[in-house]
Order: structure tokens, then C-alpha cells, then sequence
């Protein structure tokens, strides 16, 4: 498909995985052939190389969570992002096995033998791939349940809650909007009670500016600024205005600041640099740090065309 706009055209010379997003949320192309290009993700390119990846026993790395970014858990939310089939089964695999080594009896995800408690941010990284790599568990809504039962006063979710924490984090609140955001497109089991949660969360977010302490009005963190990807379980304001998007949460005059570092960010050329990506074992480099990138330009992008069609 051509286009006239340089930046289109330079977007479609990515990926598959780049390019039936590209299709389906800037170009508003036909669903037959956003499906033909999202089908070529496990023969080509970054997600056949992830597949390939994949080992007997059926995980990454031989690891559930741990090394960071190469273990089974880490690859699947990549594949995730990338678009990959929900009924890849590959992936179901391997989402089948972080389940059942994973699910606790509090009803959460828990990997570690020191731990007597479900850790907050990998049950919510799990749910997302449980749900979104169509898995048919019973236990599913127990985690669900699970992560509104440990929802935290002031709105969001903070995986330090159980060793004293009273504020929530960025981080968690972001990981668990996510996971239950994939529960709901295949779910309907405590679907009010989910709804309610969100709309929490979500005024967390919006007293905050998005990456702002509330007190002071500083920037909680300079590296919330920073736009990477894949942004692993870390929170950014270009992820949190992406999840915003695509769950298509009604603009609030709160956002503006982080659509204003948006705007800030484009080059002359209007695409999106990438920034140094964040330490760790990884199995290749998706783009090149301080070169344009067709992932933050694609996620920028379909964010400002949803703000400006409601504002």
C-alpha cells in the first residue's frame, strides 16, 4: 500500500509487526488485509526470531521471569506487542506454563520460594498474556480477583504493598491496567467491578499529570519522560497516553502535559527518536538508540490522532 506522506511510507518499510498497526490504526485499511500482514509476524522478521527462540521444554531462556529480557515471560509480552496470532501455539504454550508454575494460593502469580505472597506486577504481566494469547483457565478470574482485592486506597496498585508501601506505583498501576484491559476483550466475569477499578486507577494517573508528584508538581521521575520500547514493566507517559488509545478513555484536560511532551518530542521530520533501552540480557536490538523510531513514531502517532479527534 502507497502512500504520500514520507512517514507513512517510512513506517510501511518496517516490520509486519509495524506494519499492520500502521494499517489498521493510521490508515484505517480494510480488516483482510491488516489480518494478511499481522499473519506474516511468526514467518518473518523480529517475531519469527522470537519463535525460534523458543525451547524444548517450551519457555526462553529455560527461565519463567528471570534473565531480564530473554525469559519466557519477557518474550511473550514482546511477541504481544508485536502483534502476534492470539491462537499462536507457541505462545499458548509457553503462557500455559507460566500459569502452572506460577499460581499461588492467594490467587496470584508467585515465582519465588521466599516470597509468601503473589507479586503484584507479574500477576498482572501474566493475566495480560493469559487473556490476550486466548488461554481458557479457570483460574483466570482468581487472579483477576486477586488484583482488585489488592487495589490500593488512593486508586492504583504498588507490588511493594505487602513490605509497607502506601503510595502506588506508576509501574504496577500501568501493568495491571494492561492485563485487565486484555481480560475484558475476552471476558465477562466481574466486568462492573473491573470497570469501577480502572476508572480508580485512572484518576490516580490524571492527579498525577501522568508522571508528576501531586505535592509538588515535579516530575516524579525524569526517565517517565523517556519514550523506550519495549518498555518492559517499566511506565512511561507514551505508554500510558498509548493504553489510553487503545482503550479509547475519554480525553481529560489532566493528559495535556503529557500530550504536550508528545508534541515536543517529534523532530523536524516528524518521526520519534528512540532513547537508550533499558540494561539487561537481550536476544537482538529491535532499532538503533538515538536513530528515528518506527515504534515510538507509530505509538506517537496513533496517540495524537486519537487527542485531536476529540479535542
Amino acid at each position: 500500500m502507497k502512500n504520500s506522506d514520507p512517514v507513512i511510507t517510512w513506517l510501511l518499510d518496517g516490520d509486519p509487526s509495524i506494519r499492520w498497526q500502521v494499517l489498521k490504526d493510521l490508515l484505517k485499511a480494510d480488516k483482510s488485509v491488516v489480518n494478511q500482514e499481522r499473519s506474516k509476524i511468526a514467518d518473518e522478521g523480529w517475531g519469527a526470531r522470537l519463535l525460534a527462540r523458543q525451547d524444548d521444554e517450551g519457555t526462553w531462556s529455560k527461565k519463567l521471569y528471570s534473565p531480564k529480557w530473554t525469559s519466557t515471560t519477557y518474550t511473550l509480552l514482546l511477541l504481544r506487542r508485536l502483534g502476534l496470532n492470539q491462537d499462536n501455539t507457541q505462545a499458548q504454550r509457553g503462557s500455559m506454563i507460566l500459569l502452572e508454575e506460577g499460581f499461588f494460593d492467594d490467587g496470584g502469580i508467585n515465582y519465588w520460594k521466599s516470597y509468601k505472597h503473589s507479586e503484584t506486577c507479574v500477576t498482572g504481566l501474566t493475566l495480560s498474556l493469559l487473556a490476550y494469547f486466548n488461554i481458557n483457565d479457570s483460574r483466570i478470574p482468581i487472579i483477576v480477583e486477586h488484583l482488585l482485592r489488592v487495589q490500593m486506597d488512593d486508586g492504583g496498585w504498588n507490588c511493594r504493598r505487602p513490605f509497607g508501601a502506601t503510595h502506588s506505583s506508576f509501574h504496577t498501576t500501568i501493568i495491571v491496567l494492561e492485563g485487565l484491559y486484555e481480560y475484558l476483550q475476552k471476558y465477562d466475569e466481574f466486568t462492573t467491578e473491573i470497570k469501577t477499578s480502572v476508572d480508580r486507577a485512572i484518576e490516580f494517573l490524571l492527579q498525577h499529570r501522568l508522571y508528576k508528584s501531586h505535592r509538588t508538581g515535579n516530575i516524579v521521575k525524569t526517565e517517565m519522560t523517556r519514550f523506550h520500547f519495549p518498555p518492559r514493566w517499566r511506565y512511561d507517559v507514551l505508554r500510558i497516553l498509548d493504553y489510553f488509545q487503545m482503550d479509547d478513555i475519554r480525553p481529560d484536560p489532566r493528559m495535556q502535559d503529557g500530550i504536550d511532551l508528545v508534541y515536543q518530542r517529534r523532530t523536524d521530520d516528524g518521526r520519534w527518536m528512540l532513547p537508550q533501552g533499558y540494561p539487561g540480557k537481550i536476544f537482538f536490538e529491535l532499532e538503533t538508540t538515538g536513530k528515528p523510531s518506527r515504534w515510538n513514531t507509530l505509538r506517537a502517532l496513533r496517540i495524537l490522532k486519537w487527542w485531536e479527534a476529540q479535542s
